[in-house]
């Protein structure tokens, strides 16, 4: 009997259905053209994005929201290039996904042919491993490999490169054989010598803190860790990319910690006398510099990513494995133990009522964003989907909106990608059409992939966008107040150019605004009501606001800004 003769593009399509993916963004180009007439008839949904970049950010929401496999297509050449900085922030941030691009044919790569680019190289660093296709055969196989590469072990992005007479060749389907990859071997559980070292130095410890992040999210072990912590009264900070991991709120949870975090989430760290690190790489935004960052306290450190125990900070008992086997593994060593903690978790908590968050906002002043924040979360009764672009807002966001579930806030944590906003919460709610999903975003974030909006009306994918629009790059100019004198150079747009409710207007979506404090309810309320297609406020916002603590770039933690005033210590 003769095997069904399929092209490589064909192949591409079958194997993406073979791997359970349902959707798929991207933007089509003469090279990986062929792989769009069999996508064409496949139940796979295709979301068309407006840029690469945005296609790539789409997938990556997708992924964080979902916790599983973000797919993106691109052409050869710019579609490529204009997947790197999806790409390198996918892997600074450990989002598991896929890039399949087209190349030129194999027999022009090398010839700078018509939108040629060595996309293996150039993706080399950006990815946690490629492959260049040179044989149609080989695909089913190497998709396989891919999403088990992205998906395991420390997620990240993986991409393939198909040179187009490889889309066009003629083969037949092999079904993918048994993973087999020697050379990649990710440990999932600790050593057991280590998670008893690692229990005895708990039992021992007055002042322990649980510094998590990001790894307890990509583990799914957010209920073992609450188990831990609630069970022998360890108080929790959640990094940037741990928000969500514990719930806020709870006595125990002292929320972000580092430049931005709070006094107490901060403090705690540098009082503490042992770290029990699960999931956290010892960023420079937490440790500030790292000779004054907790210098009393012993750590613990568990990652299933070797290569970060140790980057940063020693540890005195570092462990390999995943989070989650990490977690039982502590909790099953220090069960029946007693840990004297009361007196430290009683300390912590009168330092929270001391040193709170706060902001002033007048009733005919300028809007303040904590303020903003505060009134739409009180107004979304369901959990939402909050995904935020970078600077100013970001912070303010962390730290003043209540998460109590993992994958309910995506960021570009590491790589700080401005644009990252709109697009991915494009894919988060394309992931849960009937969830709320927030896209809140800078103006200066947002004018970066703004015309991703038109991609969200297209497809009617009805997320709710609020721009905080100071008429600057907040942040930039947060700094160049600071340390440069108030010389804004370059930092400085506008509040009015573009105008956002006509923009939103032309791109599908309906436009309104909100610039004084008793417009701020309605216009959520008015918002929260529409639900057929994307809605943009254009919320105005004190240009003059800075974020508050601070811990200045390569300073200790031990001198935290909480205020303009304490400025003058500079």
């Amino acid at each position: 009997m003769t095997k069904e003769l399929l092209t490589g593009a064909e192949l591409i399509v079958r194997s993406l259905e073979y791997l359970n993916v349902s959707t798929v963004f991207g933007l089509p180009g003469g090279a990986i053209l062929p792989a769009y007439d069999p996508l064409y008839d496949s139940p796979i949904r295709h979301i068309l994005a407006r840029h690469e970049q945005g296609a790539g950010h789409m997938a990556e929401g997708y992924a964080q929201a979902t916790g599983e496999l973000g797919v993106v297509i691109a052409t050869s050449g710019p579609g490529a290039t204009n997947l790197i900085t999806p790409l390198a922030n996918a892997l600074m941030d450990s989002t598991p996904l896929l890039a399949i691009t087209g190349q030129v044919a194999s027999t022009a790569i090398g010839n700078d042919a018509f939108q040629e680019a060595y996309t293996v190289g150039l993706s080399m660093v950006a990815t946690k491993h490629n492959y260049l296709i040179t044989d149609a055969t080989e695909i089913p196989q190497v998709l396989k490999e891919a999403k088990y590469i992205a998906t395991s072990g420390r997620p990240g992005p993986v991409l393939v490169d198909i040179p187009k007479d490889i889309l066009n060749q003629k083969t037949s389907w092999v079904e993918p054989k048994t993973l087999d990859l020697p050379g990649y071997k990710p440990t999932l559980e600790p050593n057991p010598k280590m998670i008893q070292q690692a229990a005895a130095l708990i039992k021992s410890s007055k002042k322990p803190i649980l510094y998590v992040g990001g790894g307890i999210i990509h583990s799914k072990s957010h209920k073992e860790l609450y188990n831990l912590a609630t069970t022998h009264n360890i108080p929790v900070v959640t990094t940037l990319m741990g928000r969500g991991a514990f719930p806020d709120g709870h006595e125990l949870c002292l929320e972000m910690p580092g430049m931005h975090g709070n006094y107490t989430a901060t403090t705690s760290i540098q009082n503490s006398d042992l770290l029990i690190a699960i999931g956290v790489r010892f960023d420079d935004r937490v440790t500030a510099n790292p000779e004054f960052f907790a210098q009393n306290a012993k750590v613990i450190h568990a990652d299933i990513d070797p290569a970060e125990i140790g980057k940063v900070r020693e540890a005195e008992v570092p462990i390999v494995g995943d989070a989650k086997s990490v977690l039982i593994g502590l909790t099953k060593a220090l069960e029946g133990s007693d840990l004297d903690t009361d007196n430290w978790v009683s300390d912590l908590k009168e330092m929270k009522q001391n040193f709170p968050l706060s902001y002033d906002q007048k009733d005919d002043g300028p809007l303040k964003v904590p303020y903003v924040l505060e009134q739409l979360q009180n107004l979304t009764e369901e959990e939402a989907v909050v995904v935020s672009g970078v600077g100013q807002h970001q912070m303010w966001i962390s730290q003043h909106w209540n998460f109590t579930e993992p994958n309910t806030w995506l960021n570009s944590g590491g790589l700080g990608t401005m644009g990252y906003s709109l697009p991915a919460a494009i894919g988060a709610q394309t992931a849960f059409p009937d969830k709320l999903v927030l896209a809140l975003d800078g103006d200066g974030c947002f004018q970066m992939t703004c015309q991703e909006l038109i991609t969200a009306s297209t497809e009617n994918i009805p997320i709710k966008i609020v721009v905080f629009n100071n008429g600057n790059h907040g942040m930039v100019r947060q700094w160049q107040k600071i340390f440069y004198k108030s010389k804004f150079s370059a930092s400085e747009l506008t509040h009015h150019t573009p105008d956002y409710v006509k923009l939103a207007e032309s791109m599908g979506a309906i436009g309104l605004r909100m610039t004084k404090k008793d417009d701020v309810k309605k216009i959520f309320n008015e918002m929260l009501n529409i639900n057929d297609k994307p809605v943009l406020i254009d919320c105005v916002v004190d240009p003059e606001d800075m974020v508050f603590p601070m811990v200045p770039a390569g300073g200790s933690n031990d001198q935290i800004i909480m205020n303009k005033e304490d400025l003058k210590q500079l």
